[in-house]
């Protein structure tokens, strides 16, 4: 009978594109996957380490796993991830019932270290050395990608491809190279292969990832290919509605992206440009070598060239040395620009980091907290008013399944469903049927209210 392995993922987008690479993998080796981790054989926690909070999460898993190793004898527990690169050794010391850690560079090894601990074997450790030195991928690794298996769980319709690997940029507060390594553009014929074999199973939209996924530049073949040719070149697959790209970085923006962005059908007016503070002192500090000036011309250039451009945004309060006026340039930055949704986080200091080393966690956490509520409602604000403009008007949405409520609709017979426009504003609606029936389509939704993070519908037809 084939063990089933059960995955729990945290953090961002590409944690997600490894775990699904790894399901697949894992099933090919023979594995099955459970949908819940009581019914696993083998529990695998991917985990982030950008900010504490998200590694907290983690270790309260972890606390757990002695007692439920006691209760079912055999069970199986790897940890992998940025979490496991970081820390390694120590948190197979610190937890014994840990059998597994494993970094993301070495993620194509995790069938073979499962197999070796159910046969018997003490616990395994397999991160990688001298990451940040490192200007390669293991063959092993990059095949993880190359070959990539469908994996029960995962929506055919819509999928993650890597374009690249870790971050040269080294924000002072940022531990993503210590743990995700330097800066690797995948081979393009690599990416375009994997693409058209995702479209050629029925997926429809796809989003390119990268740490800094503009800052692609592969010149392996004899003649360089920057990110707008690679958007172009993916971009052109037949039967490829929608085409997505996380994380920009401001620096790295060049006109020729936005250009393709405007010209290339299936390029979405959606744009995730992290900005990270509205104040140039503070700027210069994280190491993101431009200013706020340069960024909003940044910004009008794209709305200039595209049109209706969807932004997206991350920012950080309490840095280091910030003041109240530096958090009221934020709050200004965050007004001008007229973000959908900014992600925001509290400072927290990482280990390794260069702000973590050399600059005191100065902001107190009571100061932290109020800046934080303060500039989330000042987005609500931005993003209630932009929302608000929608309502009266049909849009195309991209069905992904039931709404997190997963409640009946307001009629008899309906359901209550969600997706995404192709500015990536999420849409809620009432239709009829259930979920998997109009999941992976394209819907016509007439928007009837609006909130800060939603907008909330009714079908008005099958696109």
């Amino acid at each position: 009978m084939a063990a089933k392995v059960h995955i729990t993922t945290f953090g961002c987008q590409m944690n997600k594109l490894d775990s699904e690479l790894v399901a697949g993998e894992l099933l090919g080796d023979g594995f099955e996957l459970a949908e819940q981790a009581d019914a696993a054989d083998v529990v695998v926690f991917n985990t982030c380490s950008v900010r504490q909070h998200a590694e907290n999460r983690v270790l309260t898993c972890l606390g757990r796993l002695a007692e439920q190793k006691a209760q079912r004898p055999g069970l199986v527990a790897a940890l992998v991830g940025c979490m496991a690169q970081r820390q390694g050794l120590e948190l197979l010391e610190q937890f014994p019932a840990l059998d597994i850690v494993c970094g993301p560079g070495e993620l194509h090894r995790l069938g073979g270290l499962i197999k070796k601990v159910r046969a018997g074997a003490s616990q395994q450790l397999a991160v990688t050395e001298r990451l940040r030195a490192r200007r390669d991928v293991p063959a092993g690794l990059e095949e993880l990608d190359v070959s990539r298996r469908a994996a029960k769980g995962f929506c055919k319709a819509q999928a993650y491809v890597r374009v690249m690997r870790g971050c040269d940029k080294f924000c002072s507060y940022c531990i993503v190279p210590s743990v995700r390594g330097r800066e690797i553009s995948r081979p393009p014929r690599h990416i375009l292969d994997e693409a058209c074999r995702l479209v050629e199973a029925g997926c429809i939209e796809i989003t390119l990832l990268g740490q800094t996924v503009n800052s692609y530049c592969y010149g392996g073949d004899g003649r360089e290919i920057r990110f707008a040719e690679l958007l172009r070149k993916v971009g052109a697959i037949a039967g490829l509605e929608r085409l997505r790209f996380v994380t920009s970085y401001p620096i790295d923006f060049s006109e020729d992206i936005f250009r393709a962005m405007a010209e290339v059908p299936a390029v979405c007016n959606y744009l995730h440009l992290p900005a990270q503070s509205g104040s140039d002192r503070i700027l210069a500090a994280m190491n993101r070598p431009y200013t706020a000036g340069e960024y909003l011309a940044l910004i009008e250039r794209g709305r200039a060239i595209v049109g209706d451009l969807s932004l997206a945004g991350d920012f950080i309060v309490g840095f280091p040395g910030e003041s109240e006026q530096d958090f009221e340039e934020t709050v200004r930055l965050v007004r001008a620009v007229g973000y959908k949704n900014c992600f925001i986080f509290k400072y927290s200091p990482r280990p390794g980091t260069a702000a973590a080393k050399r600059l005191k966690d100065d902001v107190p956490a009571e100061v932290k907290r109020q800046r934080n509520n303060e500039l989330l409602a000042v987005q609500e604000e931005v993003s209630l008013e932009l929302h608000r403009a929608f309502i009266g008007q049909t849009v195309e949405v991209l069905v992904e399944g039931p709404s997190k409520s997963a409640r009946k609709g307001r009629a008899e017979h309906q359901y209550q469903l969600t997706g995404r426009t192709r500015g990536d504003h999420i849409v809620v609606f009432d239709a009829p049927g259930r979920a998997e029936q109009l999941t992976g389509k394209f819907a016509e939704i007439k928007i009837l209210e609006a909130s800060a993070l939603t907008l909330f519908g009714e079908l008005a037809s099958l696109a």
